[in-house]
């Protein structure tokens, strides 16, 4: 069989890397072990949150799949940060799993240029270091000039639960032994790296009547703007706390962790501790919150966020009747947790392709991240640009004032990861420009010139696109304080101004300075119009810090760079150098303990080999 890209991996990074180098006209093949569970959601019901939730809309923007396929199955709707800026507020929605992996398997089938094979992928074809296929278990050969990895955490995977060991990435699951030895004596930068899940527990022995409930936002937002709205029934999720008893319970078993006996070396996620680390860690903290989430409209399975843990059975049982509201409840599955190989992503270029191996590209946990979110973003890049490979086609390349996207890739590929990476807001500089509502607005364009949209993205965008103009243009008239007062507006004083500039001052609204326009365009255009309108100033004072930062990468350094060779750098400036391998000076001047000094050097040194 003969493919242009071979990607391996049917979680969030494989499905987005396959539809995505598919759309962009590559004939793909998606390998899975288990084709029946490609999409399948391993941990958490829930796709979004803060950071998480504008990668969403930017995959979306893309015409990715995990928008579009989270509203398909959503069951309850939240947006986080609520009563803070746009920027950093984040939509988060639950979703019905097998609801989820329906939709996710519907869109891949009916993806043309895109073909699901079930096999394991034992190794790859190489010759000399480059990538020219997959060879499967079961002998069988895939021919394809690139190949993007996107195996999850089921890379040389081991769980634990208490005592317990067993070889897989997922319960029920294998694991992917044969690749990760062969990438180890590729002798890539390879090391361990942990997560866990919490005990899924029967919703039908809660007290549900015993907890506060958290109903989903009133207002019908979905992740995608193509969603045609909440098609599913929506459920509340209930709240509870771990409480004194929980923990005593919890510090008695620490020397049953797997975490504290030395049977884990990986690290585990620092945004998401395990309960048991929670405890050790904060000894002071008298209770711990649990988001009691369901898993599906007709699955009984329920979600407690917030108490992953690799404890033995025995004690996750009596640790969760310590807990408000589960005194009686029964645990349908344990927690465990897993331990997997990862490939240091300072050995990826910013396009995820592995410098020492042309060809094969990486997505998700291989590369050391953490979550749905920063998986799918990373295989809607690495399926992009192994297109692109193929088919000799322009790479994607995002920086980070485009994109959390960018800032998310530039942080792996420079800096590279201590423990599993997670998407936060606080990681972009320009996240007044990186709103979640304006992703399409950032990106469209981008994702038009690459040819990776269909047909009613393309409309959608072409539509959008026009009605933000007139927006703009209606926004940018003139209006008088007497017109303000006239629609409702008081205290309002000051000469003849734009309406944009009347809309920065507290209590001004669209209904105060141009109401014609309520009622005549989309109500999320509208709201995405009046906070440009409000961030415009700020966001202009971001404009030459930008102009510098894409200044400085366009300064091309010379590839094979020995920085060795450079004076007046230190040695672990040069390490760091080395192993990042930046490919411009801007990205030399964003690793970790660069300093401007460093910088004038690498840029003389660049510009004598140049001349």
């Amino acid at each position: 069989m003969n493919f242009d890209v071979i990607v391996i991996g049917g979680g969030h990074a494989g499905t987005e890397a396959a539809a995505a180098a598919a759309r962009r006209g590559a004939k793909t093949a998606l390998i899975s072990f288990d084709p029946a569970k490609i999409g399948a959601m391993s941990c958490n019901p829930a796709i979004g949150g803060l950071g998480k939730g504008h990668l969403v809309r930017e995959i979306d923007a893309f015409d990715g799949l995990i928008a579009r396929a989270t509203d398909d199955a959503g069951i309850h709707y939240r947006m986080l940060n609520r009563s803070k800026g746009s920027a950093v507020q984040g939509p988060r929605v639950q979703a019905d799993r097998r609801l989820y992996a329906a939709a996710i398997q519907r869109m891949l089938h009916a993806q043309p240029s895109l073909t699901i094979v079930g096999g394991e992928a034992a190794s790859l074809i190489l010759n000399d270091s480059t990538v020219a296929g997959v060879i499967l278990a079961d002998g069988r050969s895939i021919s394809a000039p690139a190949v993007v990895l996107a195996t999850g955490t089921f890379l040389g995977a081991r769980m634990f639960r208490g005592e317990e060991r067993l070889t897989g990435g997922r319960i029920g699951e294998a694991a992917a032994s044969r690749l990760a030895v062969q990438l180890r004596d590729a002798r890539l930068p390879m090391a361990r790296l942990k997560t866990g899940t919490p005990p899924r527990l029967d919703g039908r022995t809660i007290d549900w009547a015993a907890l506060p409930e958290q109903h989903s936002d009133d207002e019908q937002w979905t992740m995608s703007p193509l969603s045609p709205g909440r098609i599913q029934p929506q459920l509340f999720c209930a709240i509870t706390r771990t409480t004194q008893h929980t923990h005593d319970i919890i510090r008695a078993s620490l020397d049953r962790s797997p975490l504290f006996s030395g049977a884990i070396d990986g690290t585990g996620p620092r945004y998401c501790p395990s309960i048991e680390d929670k405890i050790h860690r904060f000894g002071d903290r008298d209770g711990h919150q649990i988001f009691l989430e369901p898993e599906g409209l007709d699955d009984v399975a329920i979600y407690p966020n917030g108490i992953s843990t690799s404890l033995p059975s025995d004690v996750q049982a009596a640790m969760i009747r310590s807990i408000p509201g589960l005194e009686r409840t029964k645990i349908i599955v344990p927690g465990y947790a897993v331990e997997y190989d990862y490939i240091d992503p300072r050995a990826l270029a910013p396009t995820l392709e592995v410098r020492a191996l042309g060809g094969l590209f990486c997505a998700g946990q291989i590369n050391g991240t953490t979550g749905y979110e920063e998986a799918a973003g990373q295989g809607l890049v690495a399926g992009i640009n192994a297109a692109a490979h193929a088919l000799q086609l322009d790479p994607l390349l995002l920086d980070r004032s485009s994109s959390y996207l960018g800032v998310m890739i530039d942080d792996l590929v420079l800096q590279g990861v201590t423990e599993p990476y997670r998407m936060l807001t606080a990681r972009a500089e320009y996240r007044l420009r990186l709103r979640a509502d304006n992703a399409e607005t950032r990106l469209g364009e981008t994702a038009a010139a690459l040819g990776v949209l269909g047909n009613d993205r393309r409309r959608h965008q072409a539509s959008r696109q026009a009605d933000l103009f007139k927006i703009a243009g209606r926004l940018n008239q003139p209006v008088s304080a007497a017109e303000l007062i006239r629609n409702g507006a008081t205290e309002i004083a000051g000469e003849k101004r734009s309406a944009a500039a009347w809309l920065r001052l507290p209590g001004v609204t669209v209904m105060h300075v141009a109401p014609s326009l309520l009622g005549a365009f989309d109500a999320a255009l509208i709201a995405e119009a009046v906070e440009d309108a409000r961030y415009a100033p700020y966001i202009e004072r971001q404009s030459d810090e930008v102009a510098r930062l894409r200044n400085n990468d366009a300064v091309v350094l010379p590839l094979n760079l020995d920085f060795a060779t450079i004076p007046g750098l230190s040695s672990e400036m040069v390490e760091r150098l080395s192993m990042a391998s930046p490919t411009t000076l801007g990205a030399a001047g964003r690793i970790r303990g660069i300093t401007p000094a460093a910088l004038t050097a690498i840029l003389l040194h660049a510009k004598r080999r140049a001349a």
